[in-house]
């Protein structure tokens, strides 16, 4: 029991389930459907899966992109979207059931962080203060109010909206870090089944990033069973976990002895595998000042949190680095947190895998906010979301009207070419999200309610508001920006009727993935090809010289948002 904490049972009144399943609904599967693959992790993730959907064995085994036979990574986000896009392409569109399959994942791992978050909130070590005539909350009453924080300050993290609602392999690594949490924790109630689902997460890790990942992930989870469980259950949770990732971990190797495949394509497999980590010698710096620029940023407002939860568990908790709800996220932030730092190809896709241990130990410095602070983070994301909605809506107005005309004269010199169309549907739902946040706002600030949780409303909703404008008023002008279905189709006129192939070595992996999608053609890696597709004449041209090759340029183009790329395609003959 933590003698610092004094709650009464009002103060810890849960969220209704309708009202956060609705708004965590809401906004996992708003920009999911009604637009193409786009630029640049999006089409590339698509592209993958389309392969193992439609391709053959090999396709499937070593998942790549049409006519770049480059293992993209490990397979089972690949599989699953695959599978999505087989089953459900015909029913809904193969590019919308490839992006379901995020969907599905950013609501299990919500799903799964709710609980973690809930068995570690009913645990002694963590109850307020009991009050000599009663009032206090129960376990269950405090572990489902620091869960339902914990689940808004996941839905508030910024930097999550874009790479959520892509067709993406770190969705599935995603979930993976969020079901290790969930099942060490539920080791601690049913240690077969805590087993189980760490072994699993573990296995999810490795198949959808790497295997230094799944491994530097298994040694905090392992000294959190050691320390934390008693002697008997840590011993047969243990035996489980390690089996059930051998197991996990023994799929896709498995698959390659049934496939037959060759020595030279398992030596190249293994170290995409491994991940882009070196270990031996110093760590990488560059990795370090990119976390120094972007963690801040991509992390608002889970970081402040997550520090303020930090410093205020080992000051309150007795024992608290044996603590579970330190423990267990604050020993795998710190894990990743290291991979990240050791990582050569550091970007801030992977500043997404360190949300959810985050959001978890954040929930639990909810209780300790002080009154001025909560009114500080309210009137701050009221302000800061309302000017953002107000943004949405005045760019949309001026696309449509014109009106102001320094607005849309920015638009149309931004985006030449774009034609703006009502749409009725789009602005009804922008609509309803409008009012439905002016409802909270207004319910927020006149009720004052008590629930440790109230800080958090408004910046939750607020970033699910921002979001959904963004899918409804601008998913046109995105679309748009972000596509290469126009410049592909026009490319597809630019040839004659019959070819063999079209050379795309000197093409970007969203570009290749965007052309072989929208048109169809044979493109790939080949330079025997009689025509050549290229975003960078000056390679081209040196491999034409070094190779005695002509280039006669028969098409050039552009996306019309982008005024540096430029498409280019040639006939080549031999000199």
């Amino acid at each position: 029991m933590n003698k610092t904490l004094k709650l009464t049972a009002a103060s810890t009144a849960s969220m209704p389930r309708i009202i956060i399943l609705t708004v965590t609904c809401i906004y996992a599967l708003s920009g999911l459907f009604g637009h193409d693959p786009w630029k640049n992790d999006d089409v590339v993730g698509f592209g993958a899966m389309w392969m193992v959907a439609y391709g053959n064995v090999h396709d499937v085994l070593f998942p790549h992109i049409t006519g770049r036979d480059i293992l993209l990574g490990p397979p089972l986000p690949y599989w699953i979207g695959g599978l999505s896009i087989q089953y459900l392409g015909p029913l809904i569109g193969e590019v919308n059931a490839a992006r379901l399959t995020s969907g599905v994942f950013f609501l299990a791992s919500t799903l799964a962080i709710w609980y973690a978050t809930y068995l570690l909130g009913r645990r002694k070590e963590v109850q307020p203060m009991a009050f000599a005539l009663g009032g206090e909350p129960t376990p269950k009453e405090f572990g489902k109010t620091i869960a339902d924080g914990a689940v808004l300050i996941f839905l508030a993290c910024v930097g999550l909206a874009i790479r959520v609602h892509e067709a993406s392999p770190l969705l599935t690594e995603l979930f993976g870090v969020c079901f290790l949490i969930y099942g060490v924790v539920r080791g601690f109630d049913k240690p077969i089944q805590g087993g189980v689902i760490g072994g699993i997460a573990i296995g999810m890790i490795a198949l959808s990033g790497s295997l230094w990942t799944a491994l530097l992930l298994s040694i905090p989870s392992l000294l959190s069973i050691l320390l934390l469980h008693s002697k008997k259950t840590s011993m047969k949770m243990l035996l489980v976990f390690i089996i059930t990732t051998c197991f996990m971990l023994s799929i896709w190797p498995l698959t390659w002895k049934l496939s037959a495949a060759s020595p030279e394509q398992i030596r190249q497999v293994m170290p995409i595998w491994w991940g882009q980590y070196e270990f031996i010698g110093w760590i990488n710096l560059d990795s370090i000042e990119f976390l120094g620029i972007n963690f801040w940023s991509y992390t608002w407002p889970v970081w402040p949190l997550f520090f303020w939860g930090v410093y205020i568990g080992y000051k309150n908790t007795i024992s608290s680095w044996r603590s579970a709800h330190l423990m267990i996220p604050g020993s795998l932030f710190i894990a990743q947190l290291i991979l990240m730092i050791f990582n050569q190809d550091l970007n801030e896709r992977f500043l997404m895998l360190l949300i959810p241990p985050m959001a978890i130990l954040g929930a639990f410095g909810l209780p300790y906010l002080r009154r001025g602070l909560i009114s500080f983070i309210d009137w701050l994301s009221l302000l800061s979301f309302t000017i953002v909605a107000g943004f949405i809506w005045v760019i949309w107005f001026a696309k449509l009207t014109g009106v102001p005309a320094v607005t849309a004269n920015n638009i149309a010199r931004y985006l030449p070419g774009f034609v703006a169309t009502f749409e009725p549907l789009e602005l009804i739902i922008a609509l309803i999200i409008t009012f439905i946040w002016v409802m909270i706002v207004r319910w927020r600030i006149s009720r004052a309610p008590k629930a440790i949780w109230r800080c958090l409303v408004i910046s939750a909703s607020g970033t699910t508001l921002m979001w959904v404008l963004l899918m409804t008023l601008w998913l046109p002008t995105i679309n748009y920006a972000k596509t290469y279905q126009s410049v592909a189709q026009r490319f597809a006129k630019a040839l004659p009727t019959k070819i063999d192939c079209v050379d795309s070595s000197f093409l970007g992996d969203a570009q290749l993935a965007s052309f072989a999608y929208f048109t169809k053609l044979p493109l790939e890696d080949n330079q025997t090809c009689e025509f050549k597709l290229t975003h960078s004449s000056e390679e081209a041209r040196a491999f034409a010289i070094l190779n005695h090759q002509r280039l006669t340029l028969i098409w050039e183009d552009r996306r019309e948002s982008d005024k540096d790329e430029r498409l280019r395609l040639y006939r080549v003959t031999q000199k």
